[in-house]
Formats: structure tokens, sequence, C-alpha cells
């Protein structure tokens, strides 16, 4: 039985050590003299802790971990010595004193508002800023062995939410009650409550069930089976429909421990399948099998999605796979590690050979209009010969 895996551990000091000397190196590569962090997850990335703060990285000498709220519980998370910080002014003369505000700056332009941009830019008197998510994002594909237990414990509680479902999932149940009781053995066993996902707008919840029609339903997030909902305030999600005999139920649940996110999907049924999804599900089958067997380090993240759709289009099936008509989403697979849509994203166009350590999840699902989706994901951690599951759930469709 799965045991409760508790408090997230706080990030060991030469972690944060290393990814900080990762960091410089990568501005070195680029020209960038010192850089300026605001955003919660790369904070988090960087000093171990999320408050409100800002991180500057200077190429040349230590970092300055800004803090103007809370500095007692910064004090018990990161390593970094901390600088108390009431405004941005503040933040503007320590830098100043330390001549660090010179040759050119890097910020977080995919994420930082303009307005905090323009701000900040006018109060320490320095604006010669380039953008650094790219860097960032490119240092923070290949996971650490701490990262990669993290990431195992948040599979750990993936595994534990698939275990439950057929207990609760029956013919008649509603989509948000199954939901409900998913979501709660999930933080029964250590789920952080949510998932974070980077850019504007970008928003998701952990669990999404669906079941028949509710899975086609399109909306404005770029992912092939959205769910309904239960508002338009929201636009997503589990909705109220009941499940149905024949059916397939999706249940794609997001673990999250720890700040890390895994991303994995399970087929449900009560009876027998109904024709339409049979040989949908069979080749969502093939294509992880496929991938399972054939991804490593060294392989072409292209290759993986060129192998994908041959099997998809030897079934016959292209018109249904990862959505329909103008819904359709470009991508079978995508990066995982603090937030849900990190680097590699699985396409045809995006060439990205995998390295060792490397966390991404692969995504194979069919959408019939009107009918009900089919599918399967699982997350994977790159290994110089093989790709590790990071879940143990099996790959199956699941009989009630």
């Amino acid at each position: 039985m799965l045991e409760q895996l508790g408090p997230g551990s706080p990030t060991p000091k030469e972690e944060i050590l290393r990814r900080i000397e990762g960091l410089k190196h990568l501005m070195a590569g680029s020209g960038i003299d010192f850089c300026v962090i605001m955003q919660h997850v790369d904070l988090f990335y960087f000093t171990g802790s999320i408050q409100k703060a800002t991180l500057v990285v200077p190429l040349e000498g230590e970092p300055l971990y800004f803090v103007e709220r809370n500095v007692e519980r910064a004090a018990l998370e990161t390593p970094l010595s901390i600088t108390p910080a009431k405004t941005d002014r503040a933040i503007g003369e320590v830098l100043k004193g330390k001549g660090v505000l010179k040759g050119k700056g890097g910020m977080e332009f995919d994420v930082v508002p303009v307005a905090v941009f323009r701000r900040f830019t006018r109060i320490v008197g320095f604006d010669n800023f380039i953008d650094i998510s790219p860097i960032i994002k490119e240092q923070r594909i290949v996971k650490s062995p701490f990262e990669l237990d993290q990431v195992r414990k948040s599979g750990a509680v993936c595994d534990a939410v698939f275990a439950m479902a057929p207990r609760v999932i029956g013919e008649g149940v509603r989509e948000v009650d199954i939901d409900a009781a998913l979501v709660a053995e999930g933080r029964r066993f250590g789920h952080q409550g949510f998932l974070r996902m980077r850019g504007l707008n970008q928003e998701m919840m952990n669990l999404y069930v669906t079941s028949g029609r509710t899975g086609t339903v399109a909306s404005a997030l770029d992912v092939p089976v959205p769910g309904f909902g239960v508002s338009p305030a929201i636009a997503q999600g589990s909705s109220t429909k009941t499940v149905e005999r024949g059916i397939p139920v999706i249940v794609d649940y997001g673990g999250g421990y720890n700040g890390y996110v895994t991303d994995e999907t399970r087929p449900f049924v009560v009876g027998e399948l109904d024709e339409t999804f049979r040989r949908p599900y069979e080749v969502a089958r093939e294509i992880i099998e496929d991938a399972e067997a054939f991804g490593k380090e060294g392989v072409n993240s292209t290759d993986l999605f060129a192998r994908a759709m041959e099997k998809v289009r030897k079934a016959g099936l292209e018109a249904h796979f990862m959505g329909f008509g103008g819904s359709r989403v470009s991508f079978i697979g995508h990066g995982l590690g603090l937030e849900i849509n990190e680097l590699p994203v699985i396409t045809a166009r995006h060439s990205r050979v995998l390295a060792e350590g490397t966390v991404f999840a692969l995504e194979p699902k069919f959408v019939f209009p009107g009918k009900g989706v089919v599918g399967i994901e699982v997350d994977f951690i790159v290994r110089k010969g093989r790709l590790e599951r990071v879940g143990k759930t099996p790959a199956d469709l699941v009989r009630l």
C-alpha cells in the first residue's frame, strides 16, 4: 500500500549554488552582466523559497536576494544571504553602491508585466535589459538527481490517484464527483494543491475528468482535451455530465510535489469499450510502447513525433489525433519540471536532442466530435540508453 509522502524537502545549498553558477555561465555566453529575477517559479529555482522578493545575479560576485515579505520565512528556506528591502528604490541604492548596474542586464520578459518593468527601470535608473527567460528555460531542461527525486515523488501521487479511480468511477456518476474524490486522494498523498504553467493567461487545474462529448469541446487552452467545465468563467475541467456505459472516461491528472509537476492520463470504461474507440486506444498504446523502446539520450524529439504520426496515418486516424479541425494542437508531448509547459515540446518543428535528465510527458489522444475521447499520457525521464517511466501505473485501459 502506498504511504503518504510527507512535506517536501528544502532545496540543498549545493543545489542552489550549482544552479546560480550554471546561470552565470549562460549569462556570460549571452553577454549579460547581471540579471534581475522576479517570477515566483524562477525565484524558487534559484533561491529555494517563494517570497515577495527580487533576486539579482551579477556575473561577478555573490547573488543579492532582496526580500520584502517574508524575511523570516525566506531565512528558513534559502541558503542565500538575505537583504531586507521594502522598495525598488532600496534595491536600486544597493545595486548602485555595489556597481552592479552596468553593461547589459537580463529580465524575464516572458512573464514580467510591462508596468513592473517600466517602474523598476525608472526607479533604479537603468534600462538596458534583454530577455533572460530563454536562458532560464534552457537551464531548467536537465534535472539534477535532487530534482528527479521530487519528480518521482510527484509521480507517486499520480499512482495513488489512479489506484483510487476504479473505486469512484461508475455509470451515472458525475465527472465533478469523480474529480472531487480524486483531488482529495491526491492531497492526502502530498499533492501541493495546484500546478504552475508559464505565460500570460495560462491557467490549469490539476485534474480533468471527461466522459463522452465533454472531452470534445474545444477551448482557448492549448491542450487536446480541455473539458467543458462548470462555468464559462473557467471554460475547462470536469463538468456535471454523468458517465455512460461503453464510453471512455479520461482521467488526466497533474501530480505536484515540492514544486515539481507530473502529468499522466489513463482511460477507464464501464462495460465494453464502444467500437469507435477500440483501434484509437490500441494506437495510443503502440505510440507509448514504441517511444519507450526507441527513446533515449541522443534521440531527436522530432523523431518521436514522426514515429507517432506514422502509426496514426497508417491507422487512418490523423483527422482525430490531438484534437479535430481547427482545435487540433501541434504537439504530442511537453517538458515537465516546476512548470507543466517546460521544454522540450514534442512537435514536428522543434528539433531537440534529448539529454539525460530531461523529463517529458507523451500524450497520444484521439478526439471524436460529439462522441468522446480516448488516449494515454505517460511521463518519462531520459536516460543514456533508455527512457525511465516516472509513474508505476500501467498504461492500460481499465474496464469497470
